[in-house]
């Protein structure tokens, strides 16, 4: 078990890593060859360009300049000075909100700090209840409410801070969620003209034997919305020819690194040459250049036929569609009312904004999402069985008598002070880590497999997925194997009644493990997301072995993006673990709140000058970020009515049965007075966007706007056949539905000023272009 020495040793690793991290960062970001790396948003946006250094040729590639060496600490107060209006502005709602969760956990834990230190650590050190057992502790857990002897009118205490600390949160959480709803709402109301403004995404569309498609779907919505129909695009299942695309888009690069090396090559008439095996490993050794050329025709005829193949094939269109409207008052009409009788046919729902498309999976069948999310829901529960494996694993680290016996030969280098202050205090931390550096990826194949459509929707399900199985392999898994490990001498010799008893004293000693895992995780690993390290090296790499034009060097950059699958869980994690132990080890809250702050910092500085998010959905995560917190509440408000009653506390743990239920009130309180902005877009709102644009540019064209923005990516590279786009005329007094349907081929559209229509036999009418 992690001694105070040990923590210190961990401390001053982590806090050592941290500062080496950010001192690196500081120097590097200065160097002109490293200014993409750093600062690659500023130049997508072409708002930078490369530095530009007279003098030596030294200069191109290392800051000569001493004198901008003295304030390499200038990223601090530049990450802070760029206002919230102005962030929004240059980065996206998305990114703004995403910071603000930071924010949140430092105004919840700094004032529940200064509480807990001022009156739960007193409380909990002026006992002596831990030397008096037969339980394994260390001198850290006298700070927590393990050192308060059983039946203690100490207990009220705990109590009353319980629900002090509980009515803080939540007061922050709905302050928090009432900002968020009314930035979304001014976002939106504010908001530039975009595609997925005025186009809703319909699935299952039901096969006709008469109709196509598309023209099943322009016949549907031109009967049902006809004086708001404007447009539709279907969707082609063209997963084969994107990867025909991708994959020859690899062969030109490894193309042009071989021109690029022959040209490099002191020796022009010697041609370089590959094996034709896997990895180049074996095979028939050819001219490179002739190869990669010879196979990239190859597959540009592919492409080609597969290309006429999906353009020529009914079969390749799905029974999915993008529907746009004239305005933004229909768009939300359609995507938030019932379409059919039949509830499972024509569902509709606000498309996605282009970017935040994920193509491959709406060529998936809708009637088989169902039975994929069931495979998935039953694989992850074997995941997160599973992997209970390594969790212990990384438990048995923190338990030096467990390595001892395990591994006997080891025991002396062991007992070095320094050494078993490492094993206990650095070792589980960073073992954890490591641990969980694949799950995220493998969390997201999961979520791809389930069938959602927008980048935006897979990384929040990937999110509540990882958030789960934080809570139950790392943080509950964690609690279970540490304290068998650390109380198995305890488990021996006492009777099966008193193990509850020891499991609740020992539950607030496993802080110290949770400590060691937010010093790396919390510091050690923020401050290197700022380094950038991964980024860097193969940035360098594609600059020498690659870039040939500007364009290339633009390809070279490596932005990223915030990575909200994996970020937001690791900080409900954080809020977890500060919920939970405020009131029963308050040792831990520090370590919070440094991530917190040094984390805000960091992340705003790469939201400013890194990331470029690939979409922007409004601040649509929230609800989500609130859930998590409000479960993390109720799973502290449980555990310690759990562990007074194992302490037997009778007069105060019946008073913390309330506070769970008050919370959940409290969450659906919220839920129905925030929750409908993150979930419909008000037709008020749309009404007066669609009057106040329509007044300012009442000639605007929005057919022509609409018409590729839905179109699948691999097909945007071709010219627009038409040429030109007409004018849609929105006045017209009668308009007959095109059909081709033989049981009701001359269905009337009603005018839009209200004239009444009766069947009629006049012949097939197409829309008036």
């Amino acid at each position: 078990m992690a001694t105070l020495g040990d923590i210190g040793v961990a401390a001053a690793i982590n806090i050592l890593s941290a500062l080496a991290f950010l001192v690196a960062f500081a120097i590097l970001r200065l160097q002109p060859f490293n200014d993409r790396v750093y600062f690659p948003k500023w130049y997508l946006r072409g708002l930078r360009s490369s530095p530009v250094r007279s003098g030596a040729f030294a200069g191109k590639f290392v800051n000569l300049d001493f004198r901008s060496y003295m304030k390499f600490l200038k990223w601090m107060p530049d990450a802070l000075k760029m206002p919230e209006p102005e962030l929004i502005d240059h980065a996206g709602l998305d990114s703004a909100v995403y910071l603000r969760i930071y924010l949140l956990g430092l105004k919840v834990f700094v004032p529940i700090t200064f509480l807990a230190f001022a009156i739960l650590v007193p409380v909990n050190w002026t006992n002596a209840t831990l030397e008096g057992s037969n339980v394994t502790f260390s001198n850290i857990d006298k700070l927590s409410i393990s050192n308060v002897p059983n039946k203690s009118q100490r207990f009220w205490t705990h109590l009353i801070m319980a629900y002090a600390f509980s009515f803080w949160t939540c007061y922050m959480l709905y302050k928090e969620y009432e900002i968020v709803a009314s930035m979304r709402l001014h976002f939106l109301a504010s908001e530039h003209r975009r595609p997925d403004q005025f186009t809703v995404l319909v699935r299952n569309v039901p096969p006709d034997p008469d109709e196509s498609v598309s023209e099943l779907v322009e016949h549907f919505f031109l009967v049902n919305h006809p004086d708001h129909y404007l447009t539709h695009q279907v969707v082609y299942n063209a997963n084969k020819l994107a990867k025909l695309v991708k994959k020859k888009k690899s062969m030109h690069n490894w193309l042009d690194y071989y021109k690029l090396k022959q040209e490099r090559s002191p020796d022009p008439s010697k041609r370089p040459t590959k094996k034709t095996g896997f990895l180049g490993l074996w095979g028939k050794r050819v001219d490179s250049v002739e190869y990669y050329t010879s196979e990239i025709e190859k597959l540009s005829a592919e492409e080609a036929a597969e290309r006429e193949r999906i353009i020529g094939n009914p079969k390749s269109i799905m029974p999915v569609a993008f529907v746009s409207f004239k305005t933004r008052w229909g768009a939300a009409v359609c995507a938030q009312t019932q379409q059919s009788r039949n509830p499972t046919l024509w569902l509709t729902e606000w498309a996605p904004e282009p970017r935040d498309v994920y193509w491959p999976n709406l060529a998936i069948p809708y009637v088989s999402l169902a039975v994929r999310r069931l495979i998935v829901a039953v694989a992850f529960f074997f995941l997160t069985f599973f992997f209970m494996i390594p969790i212990a694993f990384v438990q048995s680290l923190a338990n030096i008598e467990g390595i001892e016996k395990a591994a006997p030969f080891l025991k002396k280098l062991i007992e070095v002070k320094i050494i078993k202050s490492f094993i206990q205090g650095f070792l589980p931390g960073i073992a954890l880590k490591i641990f969980l550096i694949l799950l995220p990826t493998i969390l997201m194949i999961m979520s791809k497999i389930e069938g959602f459509i927008a980048l935006s929707a897979l990384e929040r399900r990937s999110a509540s997925k990882y958030y789960i199985f934080l809570l139950i392999n790392v943080f509950l898994g964690s609690i279970i194997t540490g304290t068998a490990f650390q109380q198995l001498n305890s488990f021996i010799h006492q009777s099966a009644n008193d193990i509850p008893k020891t499991i609740g004293v020992s539950i607030p000693m496993k802080a110290t493990f949770f400590i060691t895992y937010i010093m790396v995780d919390g510091w050690a690993g923020v401050a290197g997301e700022i380094l950038r390290l991964k980024p860097l090296i193969i940035y360098h790499l594609k600059n020498f072995f690659l870039v040939k034009t500007e364009k290339d060097r633009e390809e070279a950059m490596d932005p990223g993006s915030i990575g909200f699958d994996s970020a937001e869980p690791q900080i409900q994690l954080y809020f977890l673990l500060g919920l939970v132990y405020a009131v029963v080890t308050p040792i831990l809250l520090p370590f919070i709140v440094v991530f917190f702050g040094l984390a805000f910092l960091v992340f705003r500085h790469q939201i400013i000058n890194v990331y470029n998010q690939e979409y922007e959905s409004g601040a649509a995560f929230w609800p989500d970020v609130h859930g998590r917190i409000i479960t993390a509440m109720i799973i502290s408000q449980l555990l310690l009515l759990g562990l007074l009653s194992t302490k037997e506390a009778a007069q105060s743990s019946p008073l913390l049965i309330v506070l769970p239920v008050l919370t959940i009130w409290f969450h659906l309180f919220c839920k129905g007075r925030f929750e409908p902005a993150f979930i419909r877009f008000p037709l008020e709102e749309a009404m007066r966007k669609d009057i106040l644009e329509r007044a300012k540019d009442p000639n605007f064209n929005l057919k022509a706007y609409l018409l590729n923005a839905y179109i699948h990516p691999v097909f945007k590279d071709r010219e627009d056949d038409d040429g030109s786009s007409i004018h849609e005329d929105f006045e017209q007094d009668t308009v007959l539905v095109p059909t081709k349907r033989q049981s009701r081929k001359n269905t009337p559209l009603p005018s839009k000023y209200g004239g009444s229509s009766s069947p009629s036999s006049l012949p097939d009418v197409q829309e008036k272009p």
